[in-house]
């Protein structure tokens, strides 16, 4: 039973933020730290904090030969059955460390060349060059480093959608500024399977980001390749009838097999490489699942755009039906944006809950439009989203409102939903208006446009040509403020 459905909240995974797992097994997906990183809001920038404090220390104990820090360090590390994230067959058993697998971390980490000789930047990098180390124990510190962060996004999905909260033991939690681990209580939802923590989709990976056989194939091997090609005393040169030389990499993989040490020895011979690696891997975006991997990886249901869409055409105008129409909206715009927009929030207080927003939504965005904005330094860390269920005309207050949410830190781009126009043409101009007036950008999207914007998705992710959304109409209609 999937949390949807133990929590009857009406919904499934495309209009959730939330990875929609199974409450009792595991869904092949795990957290990545490479996506971390891309999430733009505050926190995401938090669990960066924690887990590059977290693997600092540990590097810091294992160069220092500290063995009793490095067993409190990774002794801590409990088994994160309550993401529900992972490998395990049937009911959930997440393999954290134990005891034995620590000490044995904790001998890989003490003996490692990689550690001693500065290689290793990231957490990632270590399920590359260090033994007992690969992307699910990765996954799995990652988790428990960031568990205080999940607490809060939990409880953050859990008031949103009125799922009720227990008091149970937090697990450990990593203080980031004291560098110690934390055990107490928190409010958490509770399935028959015991306590849950959610996990925001964009953030769920099937493969990780820095993969040691990418990285051995297609930099390492090169590289090797050109070496023996430059060596005139190599045996490992064959010559073909015309006199050309040339080296297989077949040959390379029998003399420098795949495996931690040899690729380890390899990189610290040509540190360049490795770095050079890594930083082209920083200028690529760890992509997100899509709408179609997400279905597959999780065995969850692909959206129905339709049927969302209808949800919202079918609330009555008037200020009576007012919240309703927000949330069909939020549900609707949530499976529509992702991934380039994550974390919705109805209501969102801005200046001490002085104003409030009716949706606020974080930029991941990777490609398309929203990605296209940050390229073009628009401000839109975050997007947001005013809807207006009214039976007549938007006019200029309603436009000031959104714009009086705009800030050149939180951003300045913002959806007006409604139902209809009289005269868009009219009301568009009043958007250009209050753009020239550099006063924000509001893309004012009636019934009509949502219809639109759906049929766009659809195209998108067809099961014979999936491609991502470039949502040209949102782009049509921001390029008709600013022309």
């Amino acid at each position: 039973m999937r949390v949807s459905e133990f929590f009857h909240l009406g919904r499934t995974q495309p209009a959730l933020d939330f990875v929609d797992v199974d409450t009792v097994n595991d869904v092949s997906v795990f957290i990545e730290p490479a996506a971390i990183r891309y999430v733009d809001d505050d926190w995401g920038q938090q669990c960066m904090i924690m887990i590059t404090t977290f693997f600092d220390s540990l590097l810091d104990a294992a160069r220092m030969g500290d063995l009793q820090r490095l067993r409190y360090l990774l002794l801590n590390l409990s088994e994160p059955n309550e993401t529900h994230l992972g490998w395990s067959k049937g009911e959930s058993k997440g393999r954290g460390l134990g005891a034995k697998k620590a000490e044995k971390v904790i001998e890989s980490l003490r003996s490692s060349r990689a550690v001693h000789s500065g290689l290793l930047e990231d957490l990632e990098d270590a399920s590359i060059f260090v033994d007992q180390i690969g992307p699910d124990i990765v996954s799995d510190i990652t988790t428990n480093v960031i568990r205080g962060m999940l607490i809060a996004y939990t409880q953050s999905v859990c008031d949103y959608h009125d799922i009720p909260l227990r008091e149970v033991p937090s697990g450990p939690v990593w203080h980031p500024h004291r560098q110690e681990w934390e055990n107490d209580f928190a409010m958490l939802p509770v399935a028959s399977h015991g306590k849950l923590l959610l996990v925001p989709k964009v953030i769920a990976r099937y493969r990780p980001h820095l993969d040691r056989d990418e990285y051995y194939r297609h930099h390492l091997l090169p590289n090797l390749q050109a070496e023996e090609l430059a060596n005139p005393g190599s045996r490992l040169v064959q010559v073909m009838k015309d006199g050309e030389r040339y080296v297989t990499k077949k040959v390379l993989e029998e003399r420098y097999p795949n495996r931690k040490s040899v690729v380890t020895n390899l990189s610290l011979q040509r540190i360049s490489i490795f770095e050079a690696y890594r930083e082209k891997k920083k200028t690529v975006s760890s992509r997100p699942l899509g709408h179609r991997e997400l279905s597959t990886y999780t065995s969850t249901p692909l959206p129905d755009f339709g049927k969302l869409l209808d949800d919202v055409l079918s609330v009555p105008t008037g200020t009576e039906h007012a919240t309703k129409y927000h949330h069909a909206v939020e549900a609707l715009l949530t499976a529509l944006f992702y991934p380039s927009l994550s974390e919705p929030k109805i209501e969102a207080k801005l200046h001490e809950g002085r104003k409030r927003v009716d949706i606020s939504y974080t930029n991941v965005a990777s490609s398309g439009f929203f990605q296209w904005l940050r390229i073009q330094r628009v401000p839109c860390r975050y997007v947001v989203v005013e809807c207006k269920n009214y039976g007549t005309d938007l006019e200029n207050p309603e436009l000031d409102q959104i714009s009086s949410r705009f800030s050149p830190l939180r951003g300045q781009v913002g959806i007006l939903a409604c139902r209809r126009f009289k005269n868009k043409d009219l009301f568009k101009k009043r958007c250009r208006d209050t753009a020239l007036d550099y006063r924000g950008f509001v893309l004012a999207l009636d019934d009509d446009d949502l219809r639109e914007l759906v049929e766009e998705a659809e195209a998108s992710i067809h099961p014979l040509e999936p491609k991502p959304n470039e949502f040209r109409l949102l782009k049509k209609r921001f390029d008709e403020l600013v022309s």
